[in-house]
């Protein structure tokens, strides 16, 4: 018997056993396969996957909703994949149709490659922001920062999750709360005995994704990225918006190097909730 034509096999939820066929689907399209992330997402998120009758997945996206459990304020799509032998042939559009009927009524976000961005447009997404991915070995030097930081203690959560919910514009405790554990660094900044900032460097193959970064302004967000390169001898990523320019220029200065750009896209809202002032990075593109 022939197998089913691939544009009509069902889409499923996908769940941690799944793991390594997002990594190879990952390694396929010539990106790395960052099972690490990819756990994170899986985890905290709903992922939503295509099977081949051949093995391995056709197709995969993940959804991170923020919110109430049963009436989520905001969704985030994310590592949306098609195989290539299977490329620019619908599949990626069935996919992103069946997650966005799925969400509803739900405001949903992503960053979209160039490359993806027609295919968001055409379902209804806008170009709302952008961001700028920064690279490279960070290189210490100038006046000495008067913002103090300090590593995270498991004392200072609650008031974490009070800072981003009121930054991100939604609850996101269940993947803040994440972090301590897929992180290598979270640090603080404090000043007066309140939390101001705090950020997270964590692994991606050979480099320190910094993400999220908060802070209540641009020297907090220099003191944090700073003391999280002072912590590592690996290269630095960040994804900044672009309208944090003096943090962009600094960033250009220390050695990270501009590398990309990914649109910031909306669909539901006119915008990101929250105060963009004080984000500055996500803590993965996939996931806002």
């Amino acid at each position: 018997m022939s197998n089913p034509p691939i544009a009509s096999l069902p889409v499923r939820s996908l769940t941690l056993r799944d793991l390594s066929a997002c990594a190879d689907l990952s390694e396929d399209r010539g990106w790395p396969r960052e099972e690490h992330k990819w756990g994170l997402l899986l985890a905290a998120g709903t992922g939503y996957g295509i099977d081949d009758p051949a093995g391995g997945l056709v197709a995969v996206c993940v959804v991170t909703t923020y919110g109430p459990g049963q009436r989520p304020d905001l969704a985030a799509i994310g590592m949306v994949l098609v195989a290539e032998r299977h490329a620019r042939r619908g599949i990626g559009r069935r996919l992103m149709r069946h997650v966005v009927a799925e969400q509803g009524t739900t405001p949903l976000t992503l960053h979209a490659t160039p490359y993806g961005q027609p295919l968001y447009e055409e379902l209804g997404f806008k170009t709302t922001g952008r961001a700028e991915m920064v690279l490279g070995h960070f290189i210490p030097g100038g006046s000495a920062s008067e913002v103090a930081t300090r590593p995270a203690t498991a004392e200072d959560l609650p008031a974490i999750l009070r800072l981003d919910e009121e930054v991100f514009g939604s609850d996101r405790t269940h993947m803040i709360t994440r972090l301590p554990a897929f992180a290598d660094q979270l640090r603080v900044a404090e000043a007066d005995g309140l939390i101001t900032g705090y950020a997270a460097a964590w692994p991606n193959m050979a480099t320190h994704v910094v993400g999220p970064l908060i802070a209540r302004d641009t020297e907090t967000a220099k003191a944090l990225i700073a003391s999280l390169a002072a912590g590592t001898d690996r290269p630095l990523r960040t994804d900044i918006d672009v309208r944090h320019e003096e943090l962009l220029a600094w960033a250009k200065r220390h050695g990270l190097a501009p590398t990309a750009f990914n649109a910031v896209m909306t669909h539901g809202i006119p915008e990101l909730p929250g105060d963009w002032n004080r984000r500055f990075a996500p803590l993965t593109v996939a996931a806002g």
